[in-house]
């Protein structure tokens, strides 16, 4: 079973995606404060590129980590933010932000220490 640090939205906003000096209009099917699945997209991206997505005025750089032809037209991808995105980027409230984001900055967040 597969654990994830950050707990999914689901949520469709349109996006720009700019790779490679083009861009598409595509959108989200789901995201977090770290990442997002992208829909509807037709060109190809490949992993590991650096993309930039836009939401209105906003701008941020996020990298391809996975791609998923789903029918001759259609391209989904999972994009991991560069830096870490707020509520602010997305536009919508994303659950246990500011939790989750305390855990992932403590060095030994979570880790039993034992002393002898």
């Amino acid at each position: 079973m597969e654990r994830r640090k950050a707990k999914r939205t689901k949520v469709v906003l349109p996006v720009k995606v700019s790779a490679s000096g083009a861009s598409q209009l595509a959108h989200t099917c789901d995201l977090t404060y770290t990442g997002a699945r992208i829909g509807g997209l037709h060109a190809e991206l490949k992993k590991d590129e650096i993309v930039s997505l836009q939401r209105g005025p906003k701008k941020a750089d996020f990298k391809v980590v996975w791609v998923q032809q789903l029918g001759p037209n259609e391209i989904q991808v999972g994009l991991h933010a560069m830096q870490r995105q707020s509520n602010l980027f997305w536009g919508v409230d994303l659950p246990d932000q500011n939790r989750e984001a305390k855990n992932d900055l403590e060095p030994g967040a979570g880790a039993v220490s034992k002393k002898s």
